[in-house]
C-alpha cells in the first residue's frame, strides 16, 4: 500500500510531452542571421548602396584610409594628368590629385548633409508633432505656414535663405535644412493624427496621464517611424540640394575640395580635361542614389511592418 502511494505522488523525471519547448536564443539568432542573407542576396543592388554610403562615412571621418596625398598640395608638372595608375582619379590645373581632393571632401559634403537633415528633422518633425497633437487654431496656423512653404520651390527658398545667411558650409547646410522643414511637417503631423487615436493613447489619458507624458511616451516613439525613413531619403535629396549651391559659389571658398565647387571649376576645362567635373559628378550620382535605395527599402519594411 505505501509502496503505491509513493509511487502515485512521485514526480515525473521525464520531459513533458504537453508542455511547448521554445528554441534557445543560439537557434533564435541564427534563423534571423541566414533570414537577412537570404535577404540581402535576393537584394544585390541594396548590398552595392550600403557599401557605397559606408565608403563615403570612411572617406568623411578617416579620409587617409584611402589616400595619403595631400589634396591641397598641387605639383606644377602634373598638371592635367588623365586618370591612371598614379593619379586614380587625374589631376586638375595645378597638379592637385582629384582623387585625394574627393575624398577629403567628402567629410564637408557629409557634414553639410547631416547639418541640413538635422535642422529639417527637429524643426519640421516639432511643428507636425505640436499641430497633430494640439489640434483646432494651433495646427490651422501651424499648417497654413507649412503650405507656404511647400509652395516655393525648395532650391529657390535655399537661395534666398543662404544669400539672407551668408556663404559658407554651415550656412548652405542650414538653408537647405530650412527649406525641407515643410516635408518633415506634414508627414510628422500625419503620423501624430493617426497615432492620437490609437487605443494605448486613449487609455494612458483615461489613467489620468498628464498631455506632455502622452506626448512623449505614447505618441511621439509610435509616430516617428516613417519620419525616420524621410531623413534618410532627404539624405540624398541634401546631398544633391548642398552641392548645387556649392557648385553656384555660396560653399565652402576654394581651395576648399567640396564636392560641388570641384564640379564648378572643372567645368572650365571641360575641353581638355572631361574628368575634373565628370568623377566628382559621378560620386556625387552614386551617394544620391545609393541613399535613396537605402530609404527605399527602409519604406517597404516599415510599411510591412505597420
Amino acid at each position: 500500500m505505501s509502496q503505491s502511494l509513493v509511487g502515485e505522488v512521485e514526480p515525473a523525471t521525464g520531459p513533458d510531452p504537453d508542455r511547448p519547448r521554445h528554441p534557445e536564443p543560439g537557434v533564435i539568432r541564427g534563423a534571423e542571421a541566414r533570414r537577412l542573407v537570404r535577404f540581402l542576396l535576393r537584394r544585390p543592388g541594396l548590398v552595392l548602396s550600403i557599401l557605397v554610403v559606408a565608403l563615403v562615412v570612411l572617406a568623411a571621418f578617416w579620409p587617409t584610409l584611402f589616400t595619403s596625398r595631400d589634396p591641397l598640395l598641387g605639383v606644377p608638372v602634373d598638371r592635367f594628368q588623365g586618370p591612371g595608375a598614379q593619379h586614380w582619379f587625374g589631376t586638375d590645373e595645378l597638379g592637385r590629385d582629384l582623387y585625394a581632393r574627393v575624398v577629403h571632401g567628402a567629410a564637408l559634403s557629409l557634414k553639410a548633409t547631416l547639418i541640413a537633415v538635422g535642422v529639417a528633422f527637429v524643426v519640421g518633425g516639432t511643428i507636425g508633432l505640436v499641430a497633430g497633437f494640439v489640434g483646432r487654431w494651433g495646427e490651422d496656423v501651424l499648417m497654413r505656414i507649412v503650405d507656404v512653404l511647400l509652395a516655393i520651390p525648395a532650391l529657390f527658398l535655399s537661395l534666398a535663405l543662404v544669400t539672407a545667411l551668408g556663404f559658407g558650409t554651415v550656412k548652405v547646410a542650414v538653408a537647405v535644412g530650412l527649406a525641407s522643414v515643410a516635408s518633415f511637417a506634414r508627414v510628422m503631423r500625419a503620423e501624430v493624427l493617426r497615432v492620437r487615436q490609437a487605443v494605448y493613447v486613449e487609455a494612458a489619458r483615461s489613467t489620468g496621464a498628464r498631455w506632455y507624458s502622452v506626448l512623449l511616451r505614447h505618441v511621439l516613439p509610435n509616430a516617428i517611424g516613417p519620419v525616420l525613413v524621410l531623413a534618410t531619403l532627404e539624405l540624398g535629396i541634401a546631398v544633391l540640394a548642398v552641392s548645387s549651391l556649392s557648385f553656384l559659389g555660396y560653399g565652402a571658398p576654394p581651395p576648399a575640395p567640396e564636392w560641388g565647387t570641384l564640379i564648378s571649376t572643372g567645368r572650365n576645362y571641360l575641353a581638355n580635361a572631361w574628368w575634373l567635373s565628370t568623377l566628382p559628378g559621378l560620386t556625387v550620382a552614386a551617394t544620391v542614389l545609393a541613399t535613396n535605395r537605402i530609404a527605399r527599402a527602409l519604406d517597404g519594411e516599415s510599411a510591412t511592418q505597420r
